[in-house]
């Protein structure tokens, strides 16, 4: 069993190698180390699981985060009154809501980031969906 484990992880891994390679977003890298990840962990069905929550989680590093909240702290962005649940695939209003841009040195270039009711949150901007609670 151990060996179809060893066997499915390395079978994904070097699936995942081109698409790791020509990965321009955080939420693609985020899929194929999920992926990667998964398959080491739990098989082909943990290659499934693991490439999901990568993508979906594909935002700002886990290592970055706390940096990103002193950065947005220290920009003083006005927080937007939201009446209903800040929560990841939300979509927040096109007009009222400002959306500013991540620093590149965070590698989310796609998303833009904004303060909902005292959260600050990651936003697809051609969606207006959050894709990221930073917390």
């Amino acid at each position: 069993m151990k060996n179809h484990i060893l066997m499915a992880g390395a079978v994904v891994a070097a699936l995942a190698i081109p698409f790791a390679a020509n990965a321009q977003s955080g939420a693609t890298t985020g899929a194929v180390g999920g992926a990667v990840g998964g398959a080491i962990v739990g098989g082909p069905v943990g290659a499934v699981v693991g490439g999901v929550g990568g993508f979906i989680l594909g935002g700002i590093s886990d290592e970055s985060r706390p940096r990103f909240r002193t950065y947005v702290t220290q920009e003083r962005r006005s927080s937007y009154s939201y009446n209903r649940n800040v929560a990841i695939g939300e979509e927040l209003p096109s007009t009222g809501v400002t959306y500013y841009e991540v620093p590149a040195e965070y590698g989310v270039k796609e998303y833009r980031y904004t303060v909902v009711n005292n959260r600050t949150v990651l936003v697809d901007p051609r969606t207006h969906r959050i894709v990221q609670i930073i917390e």
